[in-house]
């Protein structure tokens, strides 16, 4: 099997609209039968979400958010995420994300993959992340944010997971690889980085 018969190539392009952080693109395309289409999407810096463990194995509980999504109208019930910086690498930014939002840092991170969560409209691409060894420190987050940070039992993620309580997709599929981690059929490749510096004051 080859993608030849399915790649779609750009004969053109134009940026229809830059945001804050997106940027919406159209672009025609020519067909793998000749016809030409036109594409819509959206431009997407690239995003990562964390998986924060505490506790120890067998008793592991994670680390949540509740935030106000404005899109849906809704406090969403999510892990720790948020969006790549310019030029960052996805572990730093995890790093960061975390110690924003929630306070606490990690000592051992293990990356379980990738995640295209919007791919008929948008190059968003997410890195899901591990993290445990946690201490907790204060929370620096951005101008305009708020957010509550709790924790739960992992058997209480999966259970709103299965309820609808829990609709966010790279939640759902963080809850899925550590299920798969839990049940013993994926095994992080657990890394100890470099200690992080204080954020400035």
């Amino acid at each position: 099997m080859t993608d030849e018969s399915l790649l779609e190539r750009r004969v053109s392009s134009r940026e229809v609209y830059r945001g804050g952080f997106l940027r919406v693109h159209q672009d025609m395309v020519r067909l793998p039968d000749g016809a030409h289409a036109q594409r819509e999407y959206v431009v997407h810096p690239g995003a990562v979400v964390i998986i924060p463990l505490l506790g120890e194995e067998g008793n592991w509980r994670v680390v949540l958010e509740r935030q106000y999504r404005y899109p849906v109208q809704q406090v969403i019930v999510e892990f720790p995420a948020g969006k790549l910086d310019a030029g960052e690498q996805a572990l730093t930014c995890a790093r960061r994300e975390l110690r924003e939002e929630t306070g606490f840092s990690a000592t051992e991170w293990a990356r379980a993959g990738q995640l295209h969560p919007l791919v008929a409209y948008s190059d968003e691409a997410i890195d899901i992340w591990f993290a445990r060894g946690l201490s907790a420190g204060a929370r620096h987050l951005d101008e305009g944010e708020f957010l509550e940070v709790f924790d739960a039992p992992v058997e209480q993620l999966m259970a709103w997971c299965r309820d609808g309580t829990i609709t966010d997709a790279k939640t759902i599929i963080g809850a899925f690889w550590l299920q798969q981690w839990l049940n013993g059929q994926w095994q992080p490749d657990w890394q100890r980085p470099p200690a992080e510096p204080e954020p400035a004051a």
